[in-house]
This record gives structure tokens, sequence and C-alpha cells, in this order.
């Protein structure tokens, strides 16, 4: 049986990324970002889809900083029996994480339309 040679579309794997960098941040945090690293091999030197991966990757590893952060905070500001721990996760969730989902989803658009972020 003859092995066939699968080429892939740039700009599909760049929304591909996009899509795996919202999913590392929504429901499926780890693995989606394994995919991603995984990827990256895989794309073309200074393509689209190299791009969209290496952002997706640099958004997901700022936002595990920053709740990493934010976890310290809250343990050495009181622990996980204090009332403020509620206060930060709160603001965490409704500011800081927005952000970086939202930027996902611009991400992602801008991929599915075969663009960078910035142009």
């Amino acid at each position: 049986m003859a092995e066939r040679l699968v080429t892939r579309d740039p700009q599909k794997l760049a929304a591909d990324a996009a899509l795996a960098s919202l999913l590392n941040l929504t429901f499926l945090p780890g693995l989606a970002l394994l995919w991603m690293l995984l990827q990256l091999s895989r794309a073309t030197a200074d393509g689209i889809d190299r791009y969209h991966l290496r952002l997706g990757i640099r958004i997901n590893l700022a936002a595990a900083v920053a709740l990493l952060l934010v976890s310290a905070l809250m343990l050495l500001l009181g622990g996980f029996d204090s009332a403020w721990t509620w206060m930060y996760v709160i603001i965490y969730f409704t500011s800081v994480h927005t952000v970086f989902i939202v930027t996902a989803v611009w991400a992602m658009v801008r991929a599915w339309n075969g663009q960078r972020l910035r142009s």
C-alpha cells in the first residue's frame, strides 16, 4: 500500500492553532497546549500557521503565569479560608482571564481570514 503524503493548508493550521488556544483557556487546559507544541514542528518557517501557533502558546503561557501569580497572592494574603480569596478569584476571572479569552477569539477570527493579529 502506497503511503500518501498529506500536506496541510497553513491557513487551516493557523485556524486550528487559534481554536486550540481558545480551548486551552476554557475547556482543555494542558491538552490543547500540548497539541500546539507538537504542531509547531509541522508549521512552515515564516508562515501564518507558525505565527498563530506561537501566538497561542504565548497567550496561554501568559495566562498560566497570571493564574499562578493570583494563586500565590491568595495564599500569601489569607489562604483559601479567607473571605478575600473569593474576591481575588472573581476579579481575576472577570477581568484578567477574560482579556486572555477575548484575545484568543480575536486571534481566531484573524486566523480564519489568513491574517496576523497586527498588520
